[in-house]
């Protein structure tokens, strides 16, 4: 069993449907994020539209971390993986000038917010996907 596993089963629970929502907002306007921050729209907006849908796959798999909880510690390394380095590529492009700071909001909502609760279902999913790794 899981340390604090209904704390960890809340917390995936949450960002499946964050990221399903925020998924289908994506699809359904995917020019919003432009609008916010105050940039042309773009020219192909079915790119922003696609990521949407990647963020909504990725939201039926924090379900599944939700659900049996002992077996997500790879889909949980992966989603953090991709919330640490997606506010390292927006920081290079707002560094440089080629997005404004507004468009910040993205890695505040899907990225920074989840490291703590990520990091700490890692930190105690660990030791059971080690066992699970053992050879018999």
């Amino acid at each position: 069993m899981i340390a604090r596993r209904h704390f960890h089963c809340v917390v995936f629970v949450a960002a499946g449907l964050y990221n399903i929502v925020w998924g289908l907002y994506a699809v359904i306007d995917p020019q919003w994020l432009f609008r916010f921050a105050r940039m042309p729209h773009q020219n192909y907006p079915q790119i922003f539209a696609c990521l949407g849908m990647v963020l909504g796959l990725y939201g039926a798999l924090y379900l599944e971390v939700a659900r049996v909880p002992e077996r997500g510690w790879m889909i949980a390394a992966v989603g953090l993986t991709g919330k640490v380095f997606g506010p390292i590529g927006l920081a290079r492009l707002i560094w440089s000038g080629i997005w404004p700071v507004r468009t910040g909001i993205l890695c505040v909502t899907n990225d920074l917010i989840w490291w703590i609760p990520f990091g700490l279902y890692l930190y105690d999913a660990w030791p059971v996907f080690r066992r699970k790794q053992q050879p018999a």
